[in-house]
């Protein structure tokens, strides 16, 4: 590349030498950069604006850009790169897990109380956010994979337990066959059920139920 030029072949050689870079960058951070990951490679935030305004890279949330015309990206490397703190739960961990059979409009995912709201309404990725005490955040916390991305979901345990801590915010069918779906499950573990009941305070409410389904 030479360095001697001037004016517009200039500017063009500087455009072109920039988004190479964040190409790169892009590339290295497996679809989805951060602003911070810009930076570290030499560009500036201005040189972010411009590579946005000529459409070399696109903005798909503050502080986060990917390749314009990529669009392979898929939801849960989203969810991984921009809410990498979230726990997927109740309704997409009731669907990960077999319990329901319909993919819910929203990744449902549980959060730190002190999480942004306006980052969750402003998502890319349309999400509905269950906030959770600092004491409640962790238990039943596992990793699995979705479509080869890993992310952070709840265990099928704590995953009833929490049916039945938002049993008024879940359509009463959904609750029924999750609860059925549970109670069939090979891979269920009722000492943490009973475990985990306890410390989320649903205990009482969930062995009267669960009680009877696994009795029948």
């Amino acid at each position: 590349m030479r360095y001697n030029c001037i004016g517009d072949l200039w500017k063009e050689v500087i455009i072109v030498t920039k988004a190479e870079i964040a190409n790169k960058v892009i590339e290295e951070s497996d679809g989805i950069a951060s602003t911070s990951a810009f930076i570290d490679a030499g560009l500036s935030k201005g040189d972010l604006c411009k590579l946005v305004a000529d459409d070399r890279i696109v903005r798909i949330q503050h502080g986060f850009y990917r390749l314009s015309g990529d669009w392979n990206v898929t939801e849960a490397e989203y969810l991984s790169k921009l809410f990498p703190e979230a726990i997927v739960c109740v309704e997409s961990a009731l669907f990960h897990y077999g319990y329901i059979d319909f993919v819910p409009r929203r990744w449902t995912v549980a959060v730190p109380r002190m999480e942004s709201q306006t980052k969750i309404k402003n998502s890319s990725v349309p999400i509905k956010a269950y906030y959770i005490q600092p004491d409640e955040y962790d238990i039943g916390k596992t990793k699995d994979s979705f479509d080869g991305t890993m992310l952070s979901i709840y265990d099928r345990d704590r995953t009833v337990c929490d049916c039945f801590k938002y049993h008024s915010k879940l359509d009463e069918e959904l609750f029924a066959k999750a609860l059925n779906a549970y109670a069939n499950d090979n891979q269920k573990n009722l000492a943490n059920l009973s475990k985990y009941s306890k410390q989320l305070r649903v205990y009482k409410k969930v062995f009267e139920i669960m009680g009877v389904l696994l009795n029948a």
